[in-house]
This record gives structure tokens, C-alpha cells and sequence, in this order.
């Protein structure tokens, strides 16, 4: 019996907005070292790295003197491919995720498919223009960028809250529990691609 392939992917970007490497593991401890330069960001990061399980490297240059915009959706681009990457031909995943994250007065969402058929549905909405030093409308662009690039049916739901730290944070918690139940190996079918079409390519 041989062992397992690695599920790991590093990834590197640059244009002229941006410079960015991302390595992931989805089978790892939830380790990460991440600088983005976006303090918020970076924060969320982690979330999803420990809470996912995936260990998470990003290192990000932007042009955040004019603002977080192309930083916040690049990083999400970047890492979306690393997942992606990382995922293979998708033999053996559980495919679908769902989490509930409480936090505190909040409460959200999130259901995916890594189905090669990428969309993002949002229902969040904030009280506030800005968390940190991030604009809070920045979120929707990074989960989009995410979705975009690593192939996923993303929905995304803050279902009540009042404090805007907790809605985003319990958004990306969820992400990750969900993230992370999703690229699980089923044990029942580690050799088969979870899909009547026998393929999750990104060619559907």
C-alpha cells in the first residue's frame, strides 16, 4: 500500500499591482505565516488556516498606497489557485461543506460544491465602512476572487449579528470548517471523483 500524494501547491503571482506566493497543505495542522500587509486580512487568514486545517504561507506586495483593493482580491485569487491546484483531479474528496460558526451575538453560514463550476452568492451586510485599516466591502471581492479561482460554489450567509468584527469573522470561521470538511478523503470512495460526469475538471 503506497501512501497518499501530497495535497500541497505553491503559487506565484505578479503583475503591476501586485507580488504574491501562496503555499497550502490541505492535510496539514492549521500552521500559518501570513503577510498580506492588510492587518484585517492577515487576521482572516488565520482563521482559515486554523480552523480548515490547511497549513497556509502568503506573502503579498501591493500598491496599498492607493488602496486594499487589488491586494485583498489578488491573495484571494492566489490562494484559490494554490486550493485548487493542490486538489488535483479531485479523486476521493467529500466534494460538498457546510458550517455553522457562532460568534458571540452572530451567527453565519457557509455551504460549498467544489463542483469546477465556480459562483458566489453573498448575503452579508455591514453597519460599518471599515474594520482596521480594511474596507469592509473588500470581504465580498476576496471570497469572489476565492471562489472564482479555485473552482467553487460558494454560499455565504450572515444569518444575524450586530458586531462587524464578528460577522466577517465568523463568515471566513465557517469558511474554513466548511473548506475543510469538503476536501476530506471519503473513506467509503477515496478512488472515485465525487460526480455522475466522472470528472471535476475545470473544463464544465
Amino acid at each position: 500500500m503506497t501512501d497518499a500524494p501530497a495535497r500541497t501547491a505553491t503559487v506565484s503571482r505578479t503583475t503591476k499591482e501586485t507580488a504574491i506566493t501562496v503555499t497550502v497543505d490541505l492535510d496539514g495542522t492549521g500552521e500559518s505565516r501570513i503577510d498580506t500587509g492588510v492587518g484585517f486580512l492577515d487576521h482572516m487568514l488565520d482563521q482559515v488556516a486554523r480552523h480548515g486545517l490547511i497549513d497556509l504561507t502568503v506573502s503579498a506586495q501591493g500598491d496599498r498606497h492607493i488602496d486594499d483593493h487589488h491586494t485583498t482580491e489578488d491573495v484571494g485569487i492566489v490562494i484559490g489557485q494554490a486550493v485548487a491546484q493542490a486538489l488535483g483531479d479531485r479523486t476521493g474528496i467529500t466534494r460538498y461543506g457546510h458550517a455553522y460558526a457562532p460568534m458571540d451575538e452572530t451567527l453565519s453560514r457557509v455551504a460549498l460544491d467544489i463542483s469546477a463550476r465556480p459562483y458566489l452568492v453573498w448575503k452579508v451586510d455591514f453597519t460599518r465602512d471599515k474594520l482596521g485599516t480594511m474596507d469592509t466591502e473588500l470581504f465580498r471581492e476576496w471570497f469572489q476572487a476565492f471562489a472564482q479561482a479555485a473552482g467553487i460554489t460558494l454560499h455565504v450567509e450572515a444569518l444575524y449579528g450586530l458586531n462587524n468584527h464578528h460577522i466577517v469573522e465568523s463568515c471566513f470561521k465557517a469558511l474554513a470548517r466548511a473548506l475543510r470538511m469538503a476536501v476530506t478523503i471519503d473513506p467509503r470512495r477515496p478512488d472515485a471523483v465525487p460526480s455522475t460526469k466522472g470528472t471535476l475538471g475545470r473544463s464544465l
